[in-house]
């Protein structure tokens, strides 16, 4: 029943962002359309009619206005100053946070460089995706020689992965779309609403972990007091995600925690997903070459469906039919339903939308999705950065095509965050060994997402506030132009 009521609150959530972003896609939509019969009514009958302008009429206005574009990027020179040295030592620190909760780190990242470097928004949101693409792709290799905390299996799950990665790579392309239409304002009102449910989430998940941690500690002292052994220290062994914590604590006894890569990755599932990258990647490259909104266009855009698609539904299949299992989750049996896998499927779609819109890591809701689910921390930060490396590496590649960024400091901050993942890894692997706490990640997790939540919001609304002022253009871009 707990974990029913859990998988409830998931899908409440997920509602609520889903609903957010329909209503804008929609409006987005119907302000397209009303501005077109607002043309041809006007072409029809030799007017522009301003005796039927109403309420509705002025808000298109405000949300469209032909030939106007809200979005201007600005490029500040590069060059040593205060301003490079405070900025790489926030986005270290960010990154370094971020790598280790499994979210990148781009809500860290997109506010020190609007706010300390001086780049527009959609240029910082452009830049913010090259530094995860870093971060996480130094974090996947890291990764790639650990082993299961509690069973004998990769620390990287690569069922889960294969289910999520190829819808997120899909919603990153929509999410990049929407990032060029959508106004600033409209950004700011998702990504508060998104963040306070999901550090919301992850703190309460964390603090479950911690309970846990702390009763299974208490237990394992007992056995060693009541063996005559009290006064060695008691061993650290990672809590486990399924509900079944206490029957496994010793199922890796034997077991090292680091292998090859050889012998660690299983090679069918990564071929898979690289195919899939490989595929939609050549579709976007392909893209750049045709007109913006013609035919080709639209074609090639619809071609990453099929892909995409297509690989997630055969793990989904595989899962529902038994032939795969989450293994991750230990003894932990789940009799998948129809309707599930199709959600976590959306979410995936989902994740990776928030991450083209608003330059973050799809880890921000795979994150705490995957704790949900039962995994134990340390996979499932590991899993959500390795399905951030393909996505984020594919927004990186679009955004480079729509000329996003300057390539000079977005190689420099790649450095900075590929540096400080590896750093950041390593050193609170090391600290949740000494402490025992491996829901230490959790808290990591939400507290990244709550700064981000902060700071991200907190420029929106101070640029919202500095456009009204001035009377700016507040409304949609136009994709075509």
């Amino acid at each position: 029943m707990a974990e029913i009521g859990s998988k409830g609150k998931v899908l409440r959530s997920i509602t609520v962002i889903v609903i957010v972003i329909g209503v804008l896609v929609l409006a987005s939509v119907s302000v397209s359309a009303e501005q077109s019969l607002k043309l041809d009514f006007s072409k029809n009958n030799g007017t522009t009619g301003p005796a039927d302008s109403n309420y509705f009429t002025e808000v298109v206005n405000f949300l469209w206005q032909k030939g106007l574009l809200g979005y201007q990027h600005v490029w500040p020179e590069m060059k040593f100053d205060w301003r490079i040295v405070v900025g790489t030592i926030i986005g270290f620190f960010g990154a370094a946070f971020g790598s280790v909760g499994g979210v990148g780190g781009g809500g860290i990242f997109v506010p020190m460089l609007t706010l300390v470097i001086g780049f527009d928004a959609k240029s910082s949101t452009a830049i913010s995706k090259c530094m995860i693409m870093g971060a996480a792709a130094a974090t996947v290799y890291y990764n790639l020689k650990l082993r299961h905390p509690t069973l004998d299996l990769p620390i990287i799950d690569y069922d889960l992965a294969l289910l999520f990665q190829p819808m997120l790579v899909l919603g990153i392309s929509i999410g990049v779309a929407f990032n060029v239409i959508f106004a600033d304002w409209m950004v700011t009102v998702l990504l508060i609403i998104l963040f306070i449910v999901t550090s919301t989430k992850a703190f309460f998940k964390g603090v479950e972990t911690w309970k846990k941690e702390t009763i299974m500690k208490k237990e394992a002292a007992r056995r060693l007091a009541s063996s005559g052994t009290g006064s060695v220290e008691v061993e650290y062994r990672p809590l486990p995600g399924g509900p079944s914590n206490g029957a496994r604590m010793g199922s890796k006894d034997s077991k090292t925690s680091e292998v090859s890569i050889i012998e660690n990755v299983h090679w069918k599932e990564l071929g898979i997903l690289v195919a899939v990258w490989v595929i939609i990647l050549a579709l976007q490259i392909a893209k750049n070459y045709t007109t913006t909104c013609s035919a080709a266009y639209w074609i090639l855009n619809l071609f990453q469906i099929p892909v995409a698609v297509g690989a997630s539904a055969y793990e989904a299949v595989s899962l529902y039919k038994g032939r795969r299992v989450i293994a991750s989750k230990g003894e932990t049996e789940t009799n998948w339903k129809v309707h599930q896998l199709v959600l976590y499927c959306s979410c995936g779609i989902l994740a990776g939308i928030v991450g083209g819109l608003l330059g973050l890591g799809g880890g921000f809701i795979l994150g705490p999705l995957f704790l949900e689910l039962g995994i134990p921390p340390q996979v499932s930060s590991a899993t959500a950065t390795f399905a951030m490396t393909f996505s984020a590496s594919m927004s990186v590649v679009e955004y480079y095509l729509l000329k996003r960024f300057p390539v000079p400091y977005a190689l420099y901050f790649v450095a900075v965050a590929t540096v400080a993942a590896l750093v950041g890894q390593h050193v609170v692997r090391k600290i949740i060994t000494i402490l025992g706490r491996a829901s230490l990640i959790i808290f990591i997790l939400a507290f990244t997402i709550f700064v981000s939540a902060i700071s991200l919001g907190g420029v929106g609304i101070s640029n919202m506030i500095e456009k009204i002022e001035e009377k700016s253009y507040m409304g949609f871009d136009n994709l075509c132009a």
